[in-house]
């Protein structure tokens, strides 16, 4: 049966039907994986264990937020990871008792982060390197300035002030979750009611157009890649704080867990696709993932083959999306 003898009606249903899980599938996705853990193991559901997951992916979260400005452009960031650990270590070290406010490691460490990714964008932009060869170069030198920086050893004896970030609780929610939520939402205004957020999609999704019609698609790119490496540090201070610690070799394969948790939300590799609140979602998929492999007892490197099977699958939906 051919697609001009079916009946207008049902194609129309079966338009919407696609429409309706394109939009909602990722709830239903979690919703279903919760259910089968909830069923699996009783302790998946234990006001000790959500919070544990919640915390966990806090740092998963803030790092996706900051790659979906980048993927929405139509490039990659593989640096996160080690600006991670590079920030951590800035920030540990402006962080111990009797050194300086607790704002100041913070400020550091969103700092060292914007820097490095502003650095990602001109060699981008001005030097026209391809964002993969570009990011993976700065992931290279973050790590080794990480090492250079904290002489290869953890940078310990922190404030309490400072490791309260990442461990203490504001109105009862723990502070690693209420800086998800603002980064989040901050964003998303960005992103859906702003001439630059309006600006970004335009440049992922055709830039020839988006520069024709008179965007700077340079500072665009720019404020991008700025973005999401002051992120991948604010994301460094939190995880920072939460170990106690600034660890030089923090942050291995994070930018993996990033960029396949904006995928799974919904944002296009190829870019002009996507938005904050899938991201938030894709990354609570991975964190619920991650949770129930390690509830049921999952080999590590079991865990490794899965999470690189989620991320091949992310990638090819996300092609046949385009198609």
């Amino acid at each position: 049966m051919t697609s001009s003898t079916i009946p207008t009606s049902a194609l129309n249903r079966l338009a919407n039907a696609k429409l309706w899980l394109a939009r909602y599938g990722l709830v239903i996705a979690l919703l279903g994986l919760s259910a089968i853990l909830a069923l699996a193991t009783r302790n998946f559901l234990t006001v000790a264990n959500l919070i544990t997951v919640v915390r966990q992916i806090s740092i998963n979260g803030i790092l996706a937020v900051g790659v979906t400005y980048v993927l929405l452009t139509g490039g990659v960031d593989l640096s996160l990871g080690s600006l991670v650990a590079l920030t951590g270590v800035t920030a540990a070290c402006c962080a111990h008792p009797g050194d300086y406010p607790v704002l100041m490691p913070i400020f550091a460490g969103v700092l060292v982060g914007g820097v490095c990714g502003a650095i990602n964008g001109f060699v981008i932009i001005k030097g026209g390197v391809a964002p993969f060869i570009a990011t993976l170069g700065m992931m290279i030198v973050a790590r080794g300035l990480a090492l250079v920086i904290s002489g290869g050893k953890p940078v310990s004896n922190l404030s309490r002030q400072f490791t309260s970030i990442g461990s203490g609780d504001l109105l009862g929610m723990p502070i690693p979750i209420v800086i998800l939520g603002m980064v989040a939402l901050l964003s998303a205004m960005l992103l859906k009611k702003t001439r630059l957020g309006r600006y970004l999609y335009a440049v992922g999704g055709n830039e020839k157009a988006a520069r024709a019609s008179g965007i700077n698609v340079n500072a665009v790119k720019t404020f991008a890649y700025t973005v999401c490496g002051a992120l991948a540090g604010l994301a460094g201070v939190v995880l920072a704080s939460r170990i106690t610690t600034g660890q030089p070799n923090a942050g291995v394969a994070y930018e993996l867990d990033a960029i396949a948790a904006g995928v799974i939300g919904g944002t296009s590799l190829s870019g002009g696709v996507g938005g904050v609140g899938g991201t938030i979602l894709g990354a609570l998929l991975m964190g619920v993932i991650n949770n129930g492999l390690d509830l049921l007892n999952v080999s590590s490197y079991y865990q490794q083959i899965i999470k690189g099977i989620i991320i091949i699958g992310a990638v090819w939906l996300d092609k046949r999306g385009q198609k």
